[in-house]
């Protein structure tokens, strides 16, 4: 079972069940039999609402060995490759596992690959924490040097990547994708969007690659407005589809 929130006003905490939380608040024994919707008080008998974790959730309280994937990004990803349930998945550069995570909520068996192996070991935890442990197969090692065996396994329907040297990995992408599969590869520099797409364009299709720009907007008294503040842009994500 994964974890779920403790909740109490503004503040969140992730606990499993079995285990403590320890705040000013008082102590909180979380028990095994723990459910969403639940109310839990702690020793001082402050109350604190049980939530499940949903994936904007693991985006906040994953472990972070890096900047992690935004959801918005991870939301685009899905959407334009259509992962779900019972679709293979490889995906690489792990990181903290946000899109991993999101993934194989959505039902995919996910096989990840991580060249840090203290990432990795995070990147496994936090996919207990997410309770998709069973779904997620972190290995530590670059995916570049497994590709010859990789495509002797069942073909994927869907790659993702987040390396830098995806060029690489879209090149056997033919070789790895079941007929009408999708890779999605993430590039956080203009620059490797050219080389990402030269690369799918031998034995790919439906070539197209987005900038993602996302304004927040503020709602005062005042008026309403585009924010001032956070990052608008976060990279660039490049489609392709075998035929």
């Amino acid at each position: 079972m994964g974890a779920f929130l403790l909740v109490h006003g503004d503040r969140e905490y992730v606990r499993r069940p079995g285990e403590e939380l320890q705040t000013d608040l008082g102590v909180l024994d979380v028990p095994e039999d723990v459910s969403h919707g639940d109310e839990l008080e702690t020793h001082l008998g402050e109350p604190f609402t049980v939530r499940k974790l949903r994936g904007p959730d693991l985006f906040e309280h994953f472990e972070r060995t890096g900047a992690p994937m935004m959801p918005r990004d991870a939301g685009l990803v899905m959407g334009h490759t259509g992962a779900g349930g019972g679709d293979r998945v490889l995906d690489a550069g792990t990181g903290t596992g946000v899109l991993t995570a999101y993934l194989a909520r959505a039902g995919a068996d996910v096989t990840t690959y991580e060249t840090d192996a203290e990432f990795a070991e995070v990147a496994r935890s936090n996919m207990e924490l997410g309770g998709v442990a069973d779904r997620v197969d972190v290995r530590t090692g670059d995916v570049t040097e497994h590709l010859d065996e990789l495509v002797e396994e069942e073909p994927f329907d869907v790659l993702t990547l987040d390396t830098g040297d995806s060029p690489v990995v879209v090149e056997r992408a033919p070789e790895l994708l079941t007929t009408g599969g999708f890779v999605a590869v993430y590039s956080p520099f203009v620059e490797s969007v050219r080389e990402t797409v030269e690369a799918a364009r031998d034995g790919m299709t439906d070539i197209r690659t987005f900038e993602t720009i996302q304004r927040r907007m503020d709602v005062g008294d005042r008026g309403t407005r585009p924010s001032t503040a956070g990052v608008g842009h976060t990279g660039y994500l490049t489609f392709a589809r075998k035929e």
